[in-house]
């Protein structure tokens, strides 16, 4: 038989506890009710095992003969903290293996029951805490929390009640993520990189789970641990910081609602069984007048860009039709509200699975009023085939009025930038060329009087057929958005151009767009 020195029998006991200490703790962590005592009764463990180790005859039983040393110190450590323990942090940290090869039934049912306090908000899992771990009476709480005693009492029944419900038994939606994109519309100073937009600080995943569970019904603290998978003290964090941010409002007492639409495949299912249906009476009669207006239009001298007219048709149309909701629309549309920033913005979210499309022309919209330019620039797109573009920012529109006005500008960072995106175009010869049709005040006053001329005498029997449209579109919409969905329903009397568009491009009764245009337009505005 080989006999080890004692030098050799001190360096193996050193390996074999070293090799173990993160495995003592974590097994610590998932017996404890904080990070403190967790490190205490690792340290008590590791040293009791140091001990003890002289003792163990066979080395491959070390293992078990550890995690025996384990339970027992446990046991002892925890009739000692049950006297002493005033506070706990309730972690739920994952399961160990090797756990269950030592947990007697008591300790699956303690384990249990420390799950399900862990999914109670923090009004009820202090006080069971402070009652059966601390042994305080309902008027010692009550001193301590600063609370009534018969609110004491009264939390004190309900998490009683709540502590029967299986609770570790979670929803099928438990842990499965929401894709969800979030975004916002309105007005802010936001540049996205020395000022982020407001949507990057509730983008976390569970702030996405959160907002979608109560978008449809109010949810309390405990019902979102359970639907979203996770303990309520997370929750409870996200909940907090969603108020912060003003993406949730507190609709009774501990129950909160999503404050802003998600939009979802039923609106878009709602738009594509009932918009053209809708529309088809008076379809024929836009799109004459359509073709009036934009033959007359093509007569005012503004700057086309070198557009044609298949292409300027597109922009003829929703600029109509823009013009048309500000003047004969007789929806409601209330104003956003302000936000604590002093900018009036909402966001808006997507679940949207892309198989079914609800009716919008996007609109992106640089209104460059600060500047000491005097032109605004607006792209349409998601309508007609049309393609997607960023909208200019203050710097390009006023190198692009210089252009237009000069034939160059002296801001020559600007120009190159709007040269690099394709607004301005440098020619064979050298000069410059603004790519974007523009509008004087003038000529677009004179545009919004032929629009008035074609579309005026169809606005009331359009205005029918979207109200009759909405009927059904509102219903779709939560009821405490109600200010939202009247903006969304109020801007569908001009997205329903759209519906119009794609009609008469399917009957072949306007040509498709060149593939490369964008209908983007400049217009004075001072």
């Amino acid at each position: 038989m080989h006999f080890m020195d004692e030098r050799q029998v001190r360096t193996m006991d050193a390996n074999i506890i070293e090799s173990y200490v993160e495995k003592v703790y974590g097994y610590a962590v998932n017996h404890t009710y904080s990070r403190e005592e967790a490190d205490d009764l690792s340290q008590e463990i590791l040293f009791t095992v140091v001990r003890e180790l002289p003792k163990l005859k066979d080395e491959n039983k070390f293992e078990p003969w550890l995690w025996g040393i384990a339970s027992n110190v446990t046991k002892s450590f925890r009739r000692h903290m049950g006297k002493q323990r005033a506070m706990y942090s309730y972690d739920i940290p994952e399961d160990i293996a090797y756990e269950e090869d030592f947990d007697n039934e008591q300790e699956v049912i303690y384990d249990l029951l420390r799950t399900k306090i862990a999914m109670l908000s923090s009004i009820y899992r202090d006080i069971i805490v402070l009652y059966y771990y601390d042994s305080l009476s309902t008027k010692r709480i009550a001193e301590q929390l600063n609370i009534p005693e018969g609110t004491v009492t009264w939390r004190l029944s309900e998490a009683r009640k709540k502590l029967k419900k299986e609770y570790n038994e979670m929803e099928l939606s438990a842990l499965r993520p929401q894709k969800m994109w979030i975004d916002i519309c309105g007005n802010g100073n936001f540049d996205g990189k020395t000022i982020p937009f407001p949507d990057v600080f509730i983008s976390d995943q569970l702030s996405k789970n959160i907002l979608y569970h109560c978008y449809e019904n109010a949810c309390g603290i405990e019902e979102l641990a359970k639907l979203c998978g996770v303990p309520a003290y997370y929750i409870e964090d996200r909940v907090e910081n969603l108020l912060k941010h003003e993406a949730i409002i507190e609709q009774t007492k501990g129950k909160y609602r999503t404050d802003f639409i998600i939009w979802s495949d039923k609106y878009g299912i709602y738009c594509e069984e009932n918009a053209e249906k809708t529309l088809l009476p008076i379809m024929d009669k836009m799109l004459d007048a359509l073709k009036g207006l934009a033959s007359e239009a093509k007569q005012i001298p503004f700057y086309k860009a070198e557009k044609s007219e298949k292409d300027l048709f597109y922009l003829y149309g929703v600029l109509a039709f823009e013009h048309a909701s500000n003047y004969f629309c007789r929806l409601p549309c209330p104003q956003i509200r302000e936000k604590r920033d002093g900018f009036r913005w909402n966001y808006h979210g997507s679940i949207e699975t892309g198989k079914h499309h609800r009716i919008l022309i996007n609109t992106l919209r640089c209104d460059n009023r600060g500047s000491r330019g005097h032109y605004s620039h607006t792209v349409y797109c998601r309508f007609g085939n049309l393609p997607k573009r960023d909208m200019m920012y203050d710097n390009y529109i006023n190198a692009c009025e210089d252009i237009l006005l000069n034939g160059h500008s002296d801001d020559i960072d600007a120009v190159a930038l709007a040269i690099k995106d394709g607004y301005i175009l440098r020619k064979n010869d050298g000069n410059l060329f603004v790519n974007v049709p523009a509008f004087t005040k003038e000529q677009k006053a004179k545009f919004d009087s032929v629009a008035d001329k074609y579309l005026k005498p169809l606005m009331d029997e359009y205005s029918s057929l979207v109200e009759k449209f909405l009927i059904g579109y509102k219903k779709l919409f939560p009821k405490h958005l109600s200010a939202e969905s009247d903006r969304m329903c109020h801007a569908m009397f001009k997205n329903l151009y759209r519906v119009i568009i794609e009609y008469a491009q399917k009957t072949n009764m306007i040509e498709m767009p060149t593939a490369e245009y964008y209908c983007d337009v400049l217009i004075q505005f001072k």
